[in-house]
């Protein structure tokens, strides 16, 4: 049974202070938006009974699922009226059950779509493990589960439960909810109510030029990055700091920077980014960190592991080879202080941070330049790596980079995102079950051969259980990349991926001068950042193996399943070896891109969304409370209207890849401009850590980041063996797992796995395995795409010349 934090009894007592501290501002604030009459329930306090033959009340039926034992009735012991519904469950191996509104025209409440509305009940409770559940009816797919809202604490007596829901999505025509009880106890309930929030936010008024408010805007700061960055980290501040507003350092790790000679004089590098000035700092970096993996842990520490123990041989006879070594980064010292070994070298590996703050790491390469076979666990406890004996193996390789995305169960989802490689095995997704050891295909996944290099993010918000894969190619046999995207719901019985919408398509630069993409050009290396309004932007990208960028960018926005296309573009190319991702302040912030011929681009761009020029942003007056406990109640206040409220994770990517990327919905309970935030009782929907709070208006303009810590040392020890809403309904009937291989020691990778045919030039250098298709087999046409793309003159021939660009042979090329 996987680890389930409880919810403390009741509201923290700094909310008590509350009213003192934000009198003098309601005074003059202006007024939240509040919900009124009437309400759009039937029979809402129980007091007509069913139909002849029915033991339940008119408009509630018995809903519930799973294993347990349990009873329905109406009693008297009502908070008004005659009678109230008492449920009980004195048996319990899984599953829920709860009084609902009845799912039909006649009882269901119609709602509208963009709206909110506040649903509120009267209850007793004995047991903690009560949730508000609510339903929607699709117009096209019909009724569906659509969210758990908030944990009402035990109360013995009469206590009011109220929680505001999310806008209601595109296509919903009515909802139906009610209280489920999902652990062993009692629940009594009464005068339940659904009231439409009334008022209607004003059009926001465009604070920029009409195209920067359609478009949003790109800058390129005057500072250069100083270092080659492989790897961004936005960093929460500080461990010691007790959250706070802004800030978000940002840690940039480039190791040799893929340039052998620097590998060779030992010279490693990091800097720090402070958006506050504008300014870089050089960090003394212990060992070659490029192409490492990176996670942040629950104490807002980096964990950064493995990296590049050397380079290829000068004729590829012999490959990159991964490092065993590991560090955490600390943001207050701004340091490097190295942990115990992992088992064995992983360049290019995964790294997830699980819902009780250990992080698990799959695939890459070791030591001798073959595929590791290994999983690794780091023990947040302990503060290092397990020993093999202690982690659990099936002997798969996982690739370079496989994405590895934790469920809201503690099981993971590999996307079929990856960097590097051909052949992906089975269906190209699969589901991993850490504690069964089971893998189990997923089916649906597009083109899994042609993913190398796209980009997978849990869609907001994280409780939806959805994933996104965007694009994507092959760098082994370098086609134009593709504009595939694909959705799968992880909270079906059997997910399976869906096609997407195809990403939309701009200029692309092919040595020659941009040209509008056609067909069915996309993109692989495109970055995807999840941005508070809910939606994710995507931004930059190449149409072949480190070559030919593209300039576009788009919003995904998960209600509608749809692109805003012709946003405005980075004008700086963004391809191998870059990354974008959102800062505090609710901007992004994009850098790097190191093409085949070595060069590597120190520009850093800043994107400001369009949200950020329709007026002034709402704002987070004040914050009880920043050290957060999972299930628990933490009231802000702000100064005018809001929609939602959610926690980001910070990022922590590389190679298109952060699997830890994830925008946690907060539901909302409104009194004026106090605002209660009903954090999940769940740690995998949001594992232990740092996370940027933001407070979003209904026109989607997000307030400047707060800082808040959820979960931490204290509440990791507290962690009992307790059920949790919803756990293990989803994705619980899958087909038979997969047999996992016997044990090994590796699999063999060919020395090629990066797509660089290493007969030419230097290791930092990669004259492609595979030219584009457009490229005729000639030695002519070679040369003059090579020297298109800026790759040096008169490349070094090192032994053969498979690629037949040294015809006369001098031991040169071209």
């Amino acid at each position: 049974m996987r680890p389930i934090f409880r919810r403390r009894a009741g509201r923290r007592a700094a909310l008590l202070a509350v009213g003192a501290m934000t009198a003098g501002l309601l005074l003059t604030a202006p007024q939240q938006a509040t919900a009124g009459p009437p309400n759009l329930l039937s029979n809402p306090g129980f007091e007509t009974a069913g139909a002849a033959g029915s033991d339940m009340p008119s408009c509630w039926s018995k809903s519930g699922w799973g294993d347990n034992d349990f009873t329905f009735s109406t009693v008297a012991d009502a908070h008004s009226g005659t009678k109230a519904m008492k449920v009980s469950l004195t048996r319990r191996v899984d599953g829920d059950r709860k009084a609902l509104v009845t799912e039909n025209t006649t009882c269901a409440p119609t709602v509208t779509p963009g709206r909110q509305y506040d649903l509120s009940a009267w209850y007793k409770s004995n047991t903690p493990d009560v949730s508000v559940t609510v339903f929607r009816r699709d117009t096209t797919s019909g009724w569906q589960y659509w969210t758990d809202l908030q944990n009402p604490p035990v109360s013995a007596g009469w206590a009011r439960t109220e929680v505001r829901t999310p806008v209601v999505p595109p296509n919903t025509d009515k909802i139906a909810w009610g209280l489920s009880v999902y652990g062993v106890g009692t629940l009594t309930s009464d005068d339940y109510a659904l009231e439409e929030v009334g008022a209607v936010p004003p059009q926001p008024a465009c604070s920029g030029t009409a195209e920067e408010c359609a478009k949003g805007k790109w800058q390129v700061i005057p500072a250069q990055n100083p270092v080659r960055s492989m790897h961004a980290v936005v960093l929460n501040g500080g461990t010691s700091q007790a959250g706070g507003s802004g800030g978000g350092k940002v840690l940039l790790i480039a190791g040799s920077g893929n340039d052998i000679a620097q590998f060779n004089a030992g010279t490693f590098t990091s800097a720090v980014y402070d958006p506050a000035n504008g300014s870089f700092k050089t960090i003394p970096t212990p060992v070659d960190m490029f192409c490492a993996g990176h996670v942040q842990l629950s104490d807002g520490r980096v964990l950064v592991m493995s990296g590049n123990k050397g380079y290829p041989s000068a004729d590829g006879s012999i490959g990159y080879q991964g490092l065993k070594d590991s560090y955490t980064f600390d943001p207050v010292t701004e340091t490097y202080t190295r942990t115990n070994d992992m088992n064995g070298g992983h360049w290019y590996p995964s790294a997830t941070v699980l819902g009780n703050g250990d992080v698990i790491s799959f695939g890459g390469l070791k030591e001798d330049s073959t595929g590791n076979v290994t999983a690794e666990k780091f023990s947040a406890a302990q503060n290092k790596w397990l020993p093999m004996n202690e982690v659990n193996q099936t002997w798969s390789y996982w690739g370079l980079y496989p994405s590895m995305i934790l469920m809201q169960d503690g099981r993971l989802f590999y996307s079929g995102s990856h960097t590097f490689g051909n052949g992906t095995p089975g269906t190209g997704a699969s589901i991993y079950d850490y504690d069964a050891n089971t893998i189990t295909d997923v089916p649906g996944l597009r083109n899994k051969d042609e993913r190398d290099e796209s980009a997978s993010v849990l869609l907001p918000p994280a409780q939806d259980q959805r994933v996104l894969t965007i694009g994507g190619g092959n760098n082994e046999r370098n086609p134009a990349a593709n504009r595939i995207t694909d959705i799968i719901d992880l909270k079906k019985p059997s997910p399976a991926y869906t096609a997407g919408p195809d990403l939309p398509q701009g200029l692309v630069d092919t040595g020659t001068g941009k040209r509008p993409q056609t067909g069915a050009e996309g993109k692989m290396y495109v970055s995807a950042v999840l941005l508070p309004d809910g939606k994710v932007l995507e931004t930059g990208g190449g149409l072949h193996d480190r070559a030919d960028p593209v300039f576009e960018a788009s919003f995904f926005d998960p209600a509608t399943n749809s692109y805003q296309a012709g946003l405005a573009t980075d004008p700086i190319p963004r391809t191998y070896h870059s990354a974008s991702f959102l800062m505090p302040d609710g901007r992004v912030m994009s850098v790097g891109d190191n093409p085949g011929n070595g060069t590597y681009n120190h520009n850093v761009s800043i994107y400001t969304p369009p949200y950020l020029f329709k007026g002034a942003r709402p704002q987070i007056t004040s914050v009880i409370d920043t050290q957060w406990v999972y299930g628990d109640t933490q009231r802000i206040t702000v100064n005018r209207p809001i929609a939602k409220a959610e926690l980001i994770r910070p990022a922590a990517v590389t190679h298109s890849s952060d699997p830890n990327q994830r925008f946690v919905d907060l539901p909302m309970t409104v009194d004026g401009n106090n605002i209660d935030l009903n954090v999940t009782s769940n740690p995998n929907l949001a594992p232990p850590g740092w996370y940027m709070l933001f407070a979003v208006d209904a026109n989607g303009v997000p307030s400047i980041a707060t800082w808040v810590h959820l979960g931490g040392p204290s509440a990791l020890a507290a962690a009992q063996e307790q059920p949790s809403a919803h756990e293990h309904t989803f994705a619980d009937r899958l087909g038979p797992a997969k047999q996992n291989p016997a044990q090994r020691d590796s699999v063999p990778v060919p020395p090629s796995v990066a797509g660089c045919d290493r007969h030419y030039g230097t290791a930092n250098v990669c004259v492609p395995t595979r030219f584009p298709a457009e490229v005729k087999a000639t030695t002519k046409a070679r040369c003059e795409w090579l020297a298109s793309h800026a790759y040096p003159k008169r490349l070094k021939v090192n032994g053969s010349d498979p690629l037949r660009l040294d015809p006369d042979g001098d031991g040169y090329a071209c």
